[in-house]
């Protein structure tokens, strides 16, 4: 009766969406630009989309399955090929290759596996102009972490969607189709270009930049806490509301040719009474970078001062955030007298990641000293991205 009712009811959103295609608007090709191509201006991307009916048939997504609760079923994981037969009537949506890259926690994907999967992602763009996104589905525990590395990574304009589930298949109520059903319409409209990599559950569509996992058990988790969504995906179209601002995808610096590995960077946790001992000893252990999740607005306690004046004797950069949740970390302000067009003389010892939570922090300092070390570039990079 459970596999009934769930088909029952995966029938009606995939009707209405084979009956939006029909009054759908535009080329799929418009939206699906190699890398190379001139970068259109956000304002250009049409905030409305349906699915398109094209000359050329049906819109390509790829999907690239790494594991994670969508997949773990009692008795086995799900492949990548089972995930698509679990989702009725895609092929009146969209035409849809599928492979596995992966098929673990999202917690236990290291990396190298990062690396490899962006640098495979961007394979698939690069060799097929004709494809109009990729579905990415992944373990929602680190979720955010991995939208937000091939938001920095993955140079091309085309969606790079990012699903998972709450749910396994062997539970009540599992809504894996349905959020892979969403991701896939998502990656299939041409709306979606250019807003860099998607987080797609639960018929929201969130930038990765901002998206975070706000419960541990609740279906109605992944939320931009300050901000807001940036679109949903109705049963008619699929809606954009804003953009994603900031540097992303095919505007981003970072060149996974010119990447080898990914230096150790270290989070810690401004609480009453913390000691500099755990700075001093992340640096000793050979952390490049550290990211200092402050208490309020920039605020440290106990000793943990010292562990900054250590950190900037190594020359080990350490950035800011808040625990808070939601609140922007600013610069340490300059001297009344300073020229406010030249670069400070002295670096200040802790850098400002802005609004940016600590564990993407991170991700951005990573591959930050991929490129530099030097203070006022990390801080630049941190402003820009």
């Amino acid at each position: 009766m459970r596999k009934q009712y769930l088909a029952g009811v995966l029938a009606l959103v995939v009707a209405g969406c084979a009956a939006a295609t029909t009054a759908g608007i535009g080329d799929p090709g418009s939206a699906t630009a190699p890398a190379s191509a001139p970068a259109r201006e956000p304002a250009e991307v049409p905030a409305l989309s349906t699915l398109p009916a094209a000359a050329g048939g049906l819109p390509r997504v790829r999907l690239v399955a790494t594991g994670g609760t969508i997949s773990n079923r009692r008795g086995g994981r799900l492949t990548a090929e089972e995930l698509l037969a679990a989702v009725p009537g895609l092929d009146t949506i969209a035409t849809v290759q599928a492979e596995q890259f992966a098929n673990t926690a999202s917690s236990a994907i290291t990396l190298e596996q990062w690396l490899a999967l962006a640098r495979r992602i961007e394979t698939l763009l690069r060799e097929d102009a004709g494809l109009s996104g990729i579905v990415v589905t992944s373990g929602t525990d680190t979720l955010e972490e991995l939208a937000y590395f091939l938001h920095l990574t993955v140079r091309d304009r085309r969606p790079v969607v990012v699903t998972g589930s709450m749910r396994n298949p062997s539970q009540v109520g599992y809504e894996g189709p349905a959020n892979l059903l969403a991701a896939i319409r998502v990656a299939a409209t041409p709306a979606a270009a250019g807003r860099g990599a998607l987080v797609v559950l639960n018929d929201e569509i969130n930038g990765a930049r901002d998206v975070t996992k706000t419960d541990a058990l609740r279906l109605q988790t992944f939320a931009s806490r300050g901000f807001g969504a940036l679109g949903v995906v109705d049963s008619d179209r699929v809606v954009f509301r804003r953009n994603a601002e900031g540097r992303h995808t095919a505007t981003s610096e970072f060149d996974l040719d010119r990447i080898e590995t990914l230096p150790r960077v270290d989070v810690l946790l401004v609480y009453q009474g913390a000691t500099g001992d755990l700075l001093k000893a992340a640096i000793d252990l050979g952390a490049r970078g550290l990211v200092l999740a402050t208490a309020g607005a920039g605020a440290l306690s106990g000793t943990q001062a010292d562990g900054l004046a250590y950190a900037r004797a190594k020359g080990v950069p350490v950035v800011t955030t808040t625990r808070a949740g939601t609140g922007r970390i600013a610069p340490p302000p300059r001297p009344a007298n300073a020229d406010a067009t030249a670069a400070p003389s002295t670096p200040s010892p802790r850098l400002a990641a802005g609004d940016l939570a600590a564990v993407k922090a991170r991700v951005l300092l990573m591959l930050a000293l991929t490129r530099t070390t030097d203070p006022r570039e990390l801080q630049r990079i941190l402003d820009e991205y």
